[in-house]
């Protein structure tokens, strides 16, 4: 638990801090940690920007509920953000800036000088230009600083009692659509319920359901494949044609996040 004592540590000659809290837990562990050190002087805040789906946000509820800490929701579109919306390969940058916007004025608001995250060193490695983005706007990662890894989060996350300790890892819907395709409300529905019927129809946590110009292709860990056997195939193709979707398959590939951020020639 020494790792976890370097976070908390990390925490304790700060006054007050909002932490950006999503339904992970990456961000679960980072409050967790924060609100040891500081108590009510811990604010989590969750945007729901609508690109987030329910599930996400109920998991966020759940994590502020065991940890204890108060919790703030920002409430805004991101649909409204052309820059967002018109989903070139800087989308997450534009996510990230207006998030970060949104975040210094509420700090300003509760009179907060540090805003942090739940960006882990393993987050380092791929392509995120919403970290750039959230480092623009001077909020810090504790986990980073502190020099985490994805495992050694979900150990203590575990051992601490937090129900998301196996959550898979999730980003919002808009991921779901190539870079170059427009992101609208529509297609967003249609991913989440989507998603959610595969879920139910399989027991499968981790699932996408990528969008291509309304053709769903549906990617699942490559061993869990063999599962969507015709029946379940069947059911897939009537229940997701019915909420907006021209056609349905699945990856042979099997599920990789970050998959589909090429841009189309």
């Amino acid at each position: 638990m020494n790792k976890l004592n370097d976070l908390v540590n990390w925490f304790a000659d700060k006054n007050k801090v909002i932490i950006a809290l999503s339904g992970g837990v990456d961000s679960a562990i980072v409050a967790y940690a924060a609100f040891q050190a500081l108590g009510n002087s811990a604010i989590a805040v969750t945007a729901d920007y609508k690109t987030l789906s329910e599930e996400e946000l109920s998991s966020a509820k759940q994590v502020c509920s065991e940890i204890g800490i108060n919790q703030i929701f920002l409430d805004y579109s991101e649909l409204e953000n052309e820059e967002f919306v018109k989903n070139d390969s800087n989308r997450c940058f534009h996510c990230r800036m207006e998030l970060g916007e949104h975040l210094i004025e509420l700090a300003e608001k509760h009179d907060v000088k540090i805003i942090v995250d739940g960006t882990n060193l393993d987050d380092l490695g791929d392509y995120r230009p919403g970290i750039q983005a959230l480092k623009d706007n001077g909020i810090r990662s504790p986990l980073v600083e502190t020099k985490f890894l994805k495992s050694q989060i979900r150990d203590i996350a575990k051992s601490v009692g937090l129900s998301v300790f196996d959550r898979p890892s999730n980003s919002c819907l808009a991921s779901r659509i190539p870079w170059g395709q427009r992101v609208t409300a529509e297609k967003l529905t249609r991913i989440e319920f989507g998603e959610t019927l595969v879920k139910q129809l399989t027991n499968l946590k981790q699932v996408r359901v990528r969008d291509f110009d309304g053709s769903a292709k549906i990617e699942v860990d490559k061993a869990m494949i063999p599962i969507f056997d015709d029946n379940i195939m069947n059911q897939l193709n009537e229940k997701l044609k019915i909420i907006g979707f021209t056609s349905v398959e699945i990856d042979k590939e099997g599920y990789r996040p970050g998959k589909i951020n090429v841009i189309p020639n």
